[in-house]
This record gives structure tokens, C-alpha cells and sequence, in this order.
């Protein structure tokens, strides 16, 4: 039970985080352009990343990892950066309400990719529920 508790505590706080993200973003970027505000965003994350790793220790030589770990969290990175550069575009053009909804159309996305790549098989409840968020996206993106 801790093990299931964990993760989605972190899933929650990720969630909320997530939402503070938006709100802040949208009032960060006025008077700035949009890929200014996403590099400095990643400048402040990797500063606070650096400083958590070093004071849990969790520091390890990276030319121990994997040429198949290392492919995979640099496409990883590439994915997020262009994630976040659009995201910003998106809200400095855009109301945080309408941007912050249709960005998590991801969450639909991610099943289906999970499905594919990843071989998961959700239950008929967890379709039931990436379908009510597929909805509530078409909903907010119609006029």
C-alpha cells in the first residue's frame, strides 16, 4: 500500500504543480518572448534539480549509464523541451484556461503510446475515463 500511495501522491503534487506552472507562466511571460521564458524556466529547474541531487546524494558518474539509457533521456529531453516551447507559445498567445486543457490532451496521448510501445493493456474503466478526458478536450476546443 505505501508503494501505490507514493506514486500517486507524487502524481498529485505533479498535478498541482503542473496547474501553478500555467498560472505563473501566463503572468511570467508578459513583456517577454515566449522562448526567453522557457529557457529561463530550464535554467531555474536545473539549477534546483543540481542542488536536490547533490544534497541527497543521488549523484552518479553519468558515463556509467547505458548507451540505451542515454538515447532514450535525450529523446526524452528533446520531446520536453519542445513540449514546453510550444506550451509557452501557446500561452502567450492564449487564455491559461483554454491552453492549460487542450496541453492534456497528453494524458490521452500517453495511454495510447503506452499501449503501442509499451505493450499496457488499460482496463475497460481506465478507457472509459481517457475517453471522458478526450471529450472534455474536444468540449474545450470547440467554439
Amino acid at each position: 500500500m505505501a508503494a501505490t500511495s507514493n506514486w500517486f501522491t507524487y502524481a498529485l503534487l505533479s498535478a498541482v504543480f503542473a496547474a501553478l506552472t500555467a498560472i505563473l507562466a501566463k503572468v511570467g511571460i508578459a513583456g517577454v518572448n515566449s522562448d526567453m521564458a522557457t529557457l529561463i524556466r530550464t535554467v531555474v529547474i536545473l539549477g534546483v534539480l543540481a542542488a536536490f541531487v547533490s544534497a541527497t546524494g543521488q549523484w552518479t558518474d553519468p558515463r556509467a549509464l547505458s548507451p540505451k539509457t542515454w538515447i532514450f533521456l535525450v529523446l526524452s529531453g528533446l520531446a520536453t523541451g519542445a513540449s514546453w516551447t510550444c506550451y509557452f507559445r501557446a500561452l502567450k498567445l492564449g487564455d491559461a484556461s483554454k491552453v492549460a486543457p487542450i496541453d492534456k490532451l497528453s494524458l490521452v496521448l500517453v495511454v495510447v503510446f503506452a499501449v503501442v510501445f509499451l505493450g499496457d493493456r488499460p482496463s475497460l474503466r481506465e478507457w472509459l475515463g481517457i475517453a471522458l478526458v478526450a471529450s472534455g478536450v474536444v468540449v474545450l476546443a470547440l467554439k
